[in-house]
């Protein structure tokens, strides 16, 4: 499979030169998106090498494995030099024809999560949720994967404005055993809570975050806002 690219538009406009910190957030968190869209793209083909060794015997799977390969290829050359927007409705056909002939195969499963990150890349959040949902209910045979699917469906609903519906799937990649994005979700969650207007929910999960997390690569912006947010509240008489 072809290494993904990072070509992912900006989802809002450039902001002004004076950011606030919730815009700052935002910006990480676009920035970041791109990044988790990138290693999934590399777990991807993992799975699809030892997938296919795996499953070599069976034409079913070697067909779907070899049918995602060949979308997410051609996927991965229009997003580049046109753009998501562009590239998705390009291989939405090969993409809906994989999960019509194998949604039941690994290659199909697989395939769902890949084409939801597509999806949201476009912005087709209602499609990418769709996908990533029924990805969610598949996810016990690829616990490793969990949450990734939780965390497409968060930036989704985000993407759509459900805020409370994002901040939901966040907490569960937080209140789960696998720490695989947890650090993400604890500094989404923070930023979520703050725009909702739930600032003492938004502080614990910024302080969790410290605590847990201090080699984050955003750490320093997340003390900075708790530094402010401490500095701001009345002194106890």
């Amino acid at each position: 499979m072809a290494k993904k690219k990072k070509t992912r538009k900006q989802l809002l406009k450039e902001p002004d030169e004076f950011l606030t910190f919730t815009q700052s957030l935002m910006r990480y968190v676009l920035e970041h998106k791109v990044q988790i869209a990138a290693g999934l793209g590399v777990l991807f083909a993992i799975v699809v090498v030892a997938s296919g060794v795996l499953y070599f015997s069976e034409k079913a799977e070697n067909r779907a494995f070899a049918m995602m390969n060949s979308a997410m290829e051609r996927y991965n050359t229009l997003s580049e030099e046109e753009g998501p927007e562009k590239a998705y409705p390009a291989v939405k056909e090969e993409f809906e024809a994989i999960l019509e002939k194998y949604s039941d195969k690994d290659g199909g499963k697989l395939a769902r999560i890949a084409y939801g990150d597509i999806a949201f890349e476009a912005r087709a959040y209602d499609r990418a949720i769709e996908l990533y949902e029924t990805a969610l209910r598949d996810a016990d045979s690829y616990p490793s994967l969990k949450n990734f699917i939780l965390a497409g469906l968060a930036y989704s609903y985000e993407g759509n404005g459900d805020l409370a519906s994002a901040a939901r799937y966040f907490e569960m990649i937080t209140a789960g055993t696998n720490p695989l994005m947890k650090a993400e979700a604890f500094f989404n969650l923070g930023r979520i809570y703050a725009e909702t207007g739930n600032p003492e929910k938004s502080t614990r999960a910024y302080e969790t975050l410290i605590a847990e997390y201090p080699d984050a690569a955003y750490i320093d912006l997340v003390k900075e806002r708790v530094a402010k947010t401490d500095a701001a509240e009345p002194s106890p008489t």
